[in-house]
């Protein structure tokens, strides 16, 4: 009987999403906010009520955070039979708790995970994860059909979907955001910097003319080496090269390059004295600071960074192409725990968010007329100090979601459009598998978190701690790694060429 019972469910929830497509609320299609239909069981009763958790990360846990929690409630319970304790973490704390609950065994069941922060591909290689083609094909049907085939492409380890994306720019562009106010001030001609050595006169007018302002904010686990700036992809591979050979790129002179000028702006003030150890930008820092670095310059983003930091208007500076991220780096996503107790109700729950406006808009912008107020249909301001404030790109398709004040009409349209017409990095789909290697991975990786946010922020001096850092890179086993890299890429290049 039990067996029989857990058939019926099962069924029901296949009937459930069969039935939600074809009667969404008046007939409206998923990106224009239809909505699900409560499932029933075969015997007529509906699917049992559960909880389910959801880890993500925010610049700032709102006051206002229970509200919201009540109010998608009423929608999740209505819609799935679900509510959701929702599990909102700083930023700058995100991946040490989640790996210390994903370590525990904590039961969960959603979680966003992203390159960055509790890294999406160490995780699948841990097991912290479950496969998800199935269950996406069975509740998901309207994400999967809403995600381009290609984004989807580049979540899957060894063939298989470990995330749902939360679908946005697919893109990468780096650059520098100016405080606006101070660009004016100075005279600051951005269609002339071209590179980073460019800004230098601008940090030092700055830093003569503006006491307590930081020319140059820097944030030590965010700041980077990017390979854009100096024409190599995500794994070492110099643009435009056809052998697809991999270089280690703490041995080449554009790294030397790079860190030696940030310990020459660090020794002349130009960056923040804490900057290896902060952990983001948020409310602490507005007013205080001239420039940072910016790591995708999606469009429309200038508006969102006003919204979000004080109102401060920025000026952005690209200094790279519009490329595609490559496999994990694709913008962040959100993954079922193993420890999950309900997979099937959670993917339910990820497929509402992404079809449903009205969820989706209410977890990243919290209640009209409290937090936010439209302007018109799609358009809101967000009203200060209003006790909400989140991030759309780490609930869902931001192709759902309202525009900012300040972004053009057309931003969801250009950024599509940007999806589709970027330079595609040559490794892109490729995706290594550290297991031959994987002590010595591990060891290298322990080493640059280490070292890079020291050298990467100026903090010390490369003429000394460069060559140690090397050094301990080779002791830990980076040519191993490199070399099994270089396999698995002529491998991969290989079966793309046959293809």
């Amino acid at each position: 009987m039990k067996k029989a019972r857990y058939v019926g469910i099962l069924i029901a929830c296949t009937i459930f999403f069969a039935t939600a497509c074809s009667s969404r609320d008046g007939g409206a299609p998923a990106a224009t906010g239809g909505s699900a239909q409560p499932a029933a069981t075969a015997g007529g009763d509906a699917l049992p009520d559960v909880q389910l958790t959801w880890y993500y990360g925010v610049a700032q846990v709102p006051p206002d955070q229970k509200l919201i929690e009540d109010e998608v409630n009423k929608i999740t319970k209505s819609k799935i039979h679900a509510t959701v304790k929702l599990k909102p973490i700083d930023f700058g704390s995100y991946t040490t708790k989640l790996n210390t609950a994903s370590a525990a065994g904590e039961k969960f069941d959603l979680v966003w995970t992203a390159n960055w922060a509790f890294n999406y591909d160490e995780n699948v290689k841990k097991g912290a994860f479950l496969p998800l083609d199935k269950l996406i094909d069975a509740y998901a049907p309207e994400t999967k059909k809403a995600i381009p085939a290609f984004t989807w492409e580049a979540t899957k380890h060894q063939g298989q979907i470990y995330a749902v994306p939360n679908y946005q720019t697919v893109t990468s562009r780096y650059g520098i955001n100016v405080v606006k106010e101070y660009a004016d001030k100075y005279g600051l001609d951005v269609s002339k910097v071209k590179r980073y050595e460019d800004l230098e006169p601008f940090f030092e007018q700055v830093k003569r003319g503006e006491p307590g302002i930081v020319p140059f904010m820097l944030v030590g686990p965010l700041t980077k080496f990017h390979p854009f700036f100096y024409g190599y992809d995500d794994y070492g591979v110099k643009i435009g090269d056809p052998s697809y050979r991999t270089n280690f790129m703490e041995g080449t002179a554009e790294y030397k390059q790079f860190v030696e000028l940030m310990h020459r702006w660090f020794e002349k003030g130009y960056i923040n004295e804490d900057a290896s150890t902060v952990k983001q930008i948020d409310s602490r820092y507005n007013g205080k600071f001239a420039a940072s670095i910016e790591y995708s310059m999606k469009p429309g983003y200038e508006a969102e960074i006003k919204a979000k930091n004080g109102g401060r208007e920025i000026v952005g500076i690209p200094l790279t192409n519009v490329t595609t991220t490559r496999t994990s780096n694709i913008a962040t996503l959100t993954a079922i725990s193993r420890t999950s107790s309900n997979p099937e109700r959670a993917m339910m729950l990820l497929e509402l968010v992404n079809t449903n406006r009205e969820l989706f808009n209410l977890l990243s912008f919290g209640l009209e007329g409290k937090h936010h107020t439209k302007l018109s249909d799609n358009t809101v301001k967000i009203n200060p100090n209003s006790g909400y404030t989140a991030a759309n790109w780490v609930f869902g398709n931001v192709f759902n979601g309202y525009l900012i004040e300040g972004q053009a009409p057309d931003t969801w349209a250009v950024t599509r459009k940007l999806n589709e017409s970027a330079v595609v990095q040559p490794t892109f789909g490729f995706n290594f598998n550290d297991a031959p290697v994987k002590a010595e991975n591990a060891n290298v990786a322990a080493i640059r978190a280490e070292y890079e946010p020291l050298l990467f922020t100026g903090t010390i001096d490369p003429a000394k701690y460069l060559p140690e850092y090397i050094d301990k890179l080779k002791k830990a086993g980076v040519d191993k790694v490199l070399a099994e890299l270089q396999k698995q890429l002529d491998a991969w290049a290989a079966e793309k060429k046959n293809r």
